[in-house]
């Protein structure tokens, strides 16, 4: 009989991926925001996306009808909320703090996949995200838990939906095919980019120069290089969330989660590599740790009773 790979591995493997390319893509967000505002980011490269989805399809065979087109909606919406919040979360708070709240959503997929959903979860998975938020913190800094306010907590919202998107990619959305969750996702965003330009319009703000306005900034007539820089994202952003909706589908979310940790690494490596942005001591340990979480989950894989849904 032919061997089956493990689903956790495949999905550990895919999240890798996912980690690596976002990590380079997003160092560029700063030159689109130099520029253009958030909203038409979001809007701009929705749209590329859905038109390299469109001439994919058919010569890749790609089927993009949801079986359970409220289940996909609801997912999207999820995810789209989460990610709003957390881009808007960066117009008043630093960024290591807002990206602190974002990773709390491992410990958020644990308790809903435990409490709502009946999971078991085991003492490896819950040190392994004990461990792996120790590493966030340790990379992000003292000015990641700094500041405990109602503003501070949003990005901790952020978080909660992001956490209940994941499940829902496996819980209510296992069946749909990787295409339609990826256009899907991006849909969803693209729609809150409308609302936010459209919103904009009407309601106009000052807008601060340069990328401290990147939130506020309404619809402009940008340069040749934010078509390029989008386009680049758009590319590497659907290839890598393609990846990191298949992950989700194959294995249950409170293990896969574990592995989204690596997104910092491998963020800051891309920083230290395009940029020349230095790490001091603690964050180099704080990867080590965020490391140590995946690999926890990885090496207990094998011991996993669950079925792969595509089996």
């Amino acid at each position: 009989m032919k061997p089956t790979l493990d689903p956790v591995l495949v999905a550990a493997v895919l999240v890798l991926g996912f980690a690596a390319v976002i990590g380079f893509t997003d160092n560029f967000v700063r030159v689109i925001a130099a520029e253009a505002g958030l909203w038409q980011f979001h809007v701009t490269r929705t749209l590329m996306i859905l038109a390299m989805l469109a001439l994919v399809a058919r010569p890749l065979g790609l089927n993009m009808r949801p079986k359970r087109l409220g289940a996909v909606v609801a997912r999207s919406a999820l995810h789209g909320v989460a990610l709003m919040i957390y881009f808007g979360s960066l117009a008043f708070l630093p960024v290591a703090q807002v990206a602190a709240g974002l990773f709390t959503a491992p410990i958020f997929v644990l308790l809903l996949s435990r409490f709502v959903y009946g999971h078991s979860i085991g003492i490896v998975r819950i040190l392994a995200v004990g461990i792996g938020f120790l590493g966030v913190g340790l990379v992000l800094g003292r000015d990641a838990i700094a500041g405990l306010s109602l503003p501070a907590l949003m990005p901790v919202v952020a978080g909660a939906f992001y956490a209940m998107g994941n499940i829902a990619t496996r819980e209510w959305c296992a069946e749909e095919t990787t295409e339609t969750l990826t256009m899907g996702f991006f849909a969803g965003i693209g729609c809150f980019g409308l609302i936010g330009l459209t919103f904009l319009a009407l309601f106009p703000v000052a807008v601060p120069e340069g990328t401290a306005g990147f939130v506020a900034r309404g619809w402009v007539w940008p340069s040749a290089a934010f078509y390029w820089w989008t386009f680049v994202q758009a590319a590497g952003s659907m290839i890598a969330v393609a990846m990191l909706m298949r992950a989700y589908q194959i294995a249950e979310a409170s293990r896969v989660s574990v592995f989204e940790y690596m997104n910092l690494p491998l963020a800051a490596f891309w920083g230290w590599a395009l940029w020349s942005e230095q790490l001091g001591l603690w964050a180099v340990l704080g990867m080590v740790l965020i490391t140590l979480a995946g690999a926890m989950i990885a090496l207990r894989a094998h011991q996993s009773t669950e079925p792969s849904p595509t089996a």
